[in-house]
């Protein structure tokens, strides 16, 4: 299909109506005595309540500061701490947060970089750094977790109820990033790591196996402790490495049961480079006002080496060759066949470069029962993309077939044999099927350049009345965002018209060799190529099609009141109030006019707690809530062809929808929570969100394309009226579901089994959503199922742990070579760690730290289905290996 970009569009359903919120309110007496819990200690050191002198340090120290914070809080929150100055507890802030209940990860080249909250995707959830909104490195809102150094970072908060002045929005939570306050602090640190990184799988002989991280933070207060500093930065040095098979799809085979309709395998090597660095400045004048100023800088580099094998099987007698022979199936899955084809011997290189920069001011002033604020933050992220591909074989559309590969279905993916040399020195660059015209394709450059700009400013005034309503608070936030995509795209081709280009022997490498039978592949950096003079680039000028600006301005009014009463023996806690939410969007596409569309919400919220002497919390919230949709699908461009599957043949077209309207919700929560002091917790947590407006892909049969620019060809349809297809917003389904969580230190059963204990939680959701058509949809990133649990010891400067965490079957994001999204259903997995350390207390080494951790220790894989019905039938089946690490930090 040829394609054509434009901003036309009618005919599509654009928003449906909000429901109106009905919420009751429950106030529930106990006749205990509600008591106030004490402050959180820092993570590096809090109080044993086993005794009068005993602090505890490391881990359960994290874990005291975690439970504090869960206990005093007024939302329905889960927390990581940071056991140390730069020692989150896990390898990448995404692992950490995937431990809490509820929540889980999608792995990306192993690393834990994509978040869901109660089953639903990183789409409907915000992340802030320090309770300001940032921009991201990809193309929507969802934040990448590696683009933030850990060992910057004194915890994470993750709210799962809303308040009315947390304004970010977030349809399921939002993450709150927190960095140190040099006055929380109060005292001068210095403290220095490193580490090194061993990967059990060296897949490309010209990689890395091997790789190191390094930190340094300074913390000091002068001024007679009123002003004080904190400096950190972190750079990171280490490989990945991924076996990688993917299947085109699945179809009919000879008698009938499905195969694959092509193969396409390969070993991945990751290099990434991040240096990021964070400062801090606080003052305060008198006991009235205090100056924050952060400033947050991270530099992220990802260089990606692909080298594979590339295969049609089953086409239709539009690939060329693929004769099929010698199958067997099982329950209408073929699990064995040989296929005679062409192969073609792929070298593909991605490299992205993102910068990202974070300004923020606060200026806070108290006196006499008033209190204002005043906050003001920009974020900027500039990135680029470029994927690079090259394709090999023995000729262009050779006129027989130059391979013959037979494979088996096993649980590990699918097995081969071949009689194929792809190391052969006859190998030369070309369009191996003969799919392109002229100049012959033997290569491809996907260029794209994204700037997100993101500026916040926020006030507020708040007074403290006494009595039930202890405080009145009323503010604004004010958010400005642009996110600009442009793309150079090009083909490339062997010189002077010709149909080859022979692979010089200088550019060459040490072959690869696949694990799956298919033996060693031709190695070379794709890179080399053009300015070699091997290939020659020639821009698609379409490419530059695809860029778009999107702005979007929101305006949030907010009033709370902060309840605190006592009712009998117990103490009620909690707030109510009211965000006004206006939004205003503009999209254009490259060249094309500017489509406008604006909007208001009204979102109430309410959060109440009691709390009893005996240390129960009964929580109970109720909340309108809101997520914005992906940005890509703001956009204002349409790309279209002529689609000649059907008959008569029509115009056919995608795109963005400017006018979609934001997912919302209506939330009820119940929590159940028994605190063991300042050391521990148990809670069963309910939650229940009625999905009032949903976004799911639809389509118009009735769209116009009169006036588009003429699709190349002939026959050309009879009537410019034709399909659109777009996401449209529908009438939602609704989610419920229940998490049981704790921290279990075993010394509440026996001090002899003191520095034993047990952290996790498990979480079980049901989701009903409909698609465009009214048929049953998945939520894209939920699992039924997710739990973690960590086992630990720590005790006489001993630490030990051991960890898991699983999650059942998700609908999960891939990247697209286009720059686009595709969605898989990723089957469960479950994940073991391990680490075991050493922390020296008194003596000369008094403040070094030495730990062990293995990651990923049963090398579990990440796998999708093509046929949901058949396990064997993968889609994608990827393994990332097992990872070692050995680190040292000192404090002084």
């Amino acid at each position: 299909m040829t394609g054509f970009r434009n901003n036309r569009r009618n005919g599509l359903a654009l928003h449906v109506s909000a429901l109106a919120l009905a919420g009751a309110l429950a106030t529930v007496a106990s006749p205990a005595l509600a008591q106030d819990a004490p402050a959180p200690a820092p993570a590096d050191q809090a109080t044993d309540d086993t005794g009068p002198d005993i602090v505890v340090s490391g881990f359960r120290a994290a874990l005291a500061s975690a439970t504090a914070k869960k206990k005093n809080s007024e939302q329905v929150v889960e927390s990581v701490s940071a056991e140390d100055i730069g020692k989150l507890p896990d390898n990448g802030i995404g692992e950490s947060i995937a431990r809490l209940p509820g929540i889980s990860s999608q792995r990306n080249a192993g690393r834990a970089n994509i978040i869901s909250i109660r089953g639903f995707g990183p789409d409907f959830s915000t992340t802030t750094l320090n309770g300001r909104q940032q921009t991201t490195t990809n193309d929507s809102r969802a934040v990448e977790f590696d683009q933030y150094p850990s060992e910057i970072l004194a915890g994470v908060d993750v709210y799962k109820t809303a308040a009315a002045d947390k304004t970010s929005g977030g349809l399921v939570g939002t993450i709150d990033l927190r960095t140190m306050r040099p006055l929380e602090v109060g005292k001068r640190i210095i403290a220095v790591g490193v580490r090194g990184t061993y990967v059990d799988q060296k897949l490309d002989p010209n990689s890395s196996d091997k790789g190191f991280r390094a930190f340094a933070t300074y913390v000091d207060t002068f001024a007679d402790g009123n002003a004080g500093i904190a400096l950190s930065a972190a750079y990171t040095d280490e490989p990945y490495q991924t076996r990688d098979f993917n299947a085109w799809g699945f179809g009919g085979y000879p008698g009938g049961a499905q195969g694959m309709n092509g193969i396409k395998t390969w070993v991945e090597t990751d290099k990434l480079k991040r240096f990021g660095i964070n400062g801090t400045f606080q003052a305060r004048a008198g006991n009235n006002v205090t100056i924050t100023m952060d400033a947050f800088y991270s530099r992220f580099t990802d260089k990606i080496d692909q080298r594979g094998f590339e295969m049609p099987f089953n086409c239709g007698g539009g690939c060329g060759h693929d004769a099929i022979s010698n199958v067997t199936a099982s329950n209408g899955l073929v699990t064995s066949a040989t296929i005679a084809g062409t192969p073609i011997i792929e070298n593909y290189a991605n490299d992205r470069k993102a910068d990202q920069y974070s300004l923020a001011g606060n200026l806070a002033w108290k006196n006499d029962g008033w209190s204002a604020m005043i906050d003001a933050s920009w974020s900027r992220t500039d990135r680029t993309d470029d994927s690079l591909q090259t394709t090999a074989g023995l000729g262009r559309a050779l006129p027989a077939a130059t391979a013959v590969v037979s494979y088996t279905a096993t649980p590990k993916g699918p097995q081969f044999t071949s009689n194929y040399n792809g190391a052969s020195s006859a190998l030369v660059l070309t369009d191996v099927e003969g799919w392109s015209g002229s100049p012959v394709q033997a290569g491809y450059d996907n260029f794209r350049r994204t700037s997100d700009d993101l500026f916040e400013a926020r006030a507020e005034i708040e007074r403290e009345i006494g009595g039930f309503v202890k405080s009145i608070k009323a503010g604004a936030d004010f958010t400005k965002r642009t996110k600009t995509l442009s793309a150079q795209e090009g083909y490339l081709s062997p010189p002077g018209g010709a149909n080859t280009a022979a692979i010089p022997s200088n550019l060459r490498l040490e072959p690869v060799t696949l694990d799956r039978g298919l033996g060693p592949l031709v190695s070379f950096d794709p890179r080399a190529l053009v300015p070699a003079g091997v290939l020659v680039y020639t821009a698609n000028t379409f490419g530059a099609s695809k860029g778009y600006n999107i702005g979007e301005d929101v305006w949030t009014p907010y009033a709370m009141a902060t309840l605190d009463a006592d009712l009998g023996s117990s103490k009620l806690t909690g707030n109510i109030g009211v965000q006004g939410v206006y939004t205003r969007v503009t999209s254009s596409g490259q060249a094309f006019p500017t489509v406008k569309d604006d909007y208001w919400m009204v979102l109430p919220s309410l959060n109440l707690n009691l709390r009893t002497a005996s240390d129960f919390v009964i929580r109970f919230a109720a909340s309108k809530e809101m997520m914005r949709p992906r940005l890509p699908d703001l956009n204002n461009v349409i790309s279209y062809g002529i689609d000649r599957t059907r008959s008569p043949i029509v115009f056919s077209g995608s795109g963005g929808n400017p006018t979609l309207r934001p997912y919302r919700a209506t939330a009820f929560d119940l929590n159940f929570e028994k605190y063991f002091g300042s050391k521990g917790y148990l809670a069963i947590q309910l939650f229940y969100k009625n999905i009032d407006n949903y976004i799911a892909n639809g389509f118009t049969a009735n769209f116009d394309y009169s006036g588009f620019p003429p699709v190349p060809g002939n026959p050309q349809p009879a009537t410019p009226i034709g399909i659109l297809f777009a996401n449209v917003n529908t009438k939602g389904g609704h989610m419920d579901g229940v998490e049981v969580a704790g921290t279990l230190p075993f010394d509440v059963f026996s001090n002899a089994l003191s520095g034993f204990g047990l952290t996790g939680g498990a979480g079980y959701t049901e989701t009903k959503v409909k698609d465009f058509n009214g048929n049953p949809s998945v939520i894209p990133g939920y699992s039924k199922w997710v739990a973690s649990a960590t086992l630990f010891f720590e005790k006489y400067g001993f630490s030990l742990r051991g960890s898991m965490r699983y999650r059942s079957s998700y609908l999960g994001d891939f990247s697209l070579y286009s720059g686009g999204l595709d969605r898989q259903t990723v089957l469960g997995e479950t994940i073991y760690d391990a680490q075991i350390g050493y922390d020296f207390s008194s003596g000369s080494l008094k403040g070094l730290s030495l730990y062990v951790s293995g990651q990923n220790l049963t090398d579990t894989r990440s796998a999708t289905l093509g046929i949901v019905t058949q396990p064997l039938s993968y889609l994608k089946y990827q393994s990332y290996g097992r990872r070692i690490v050995a680190g040292a930090t000192f404090k002084f």
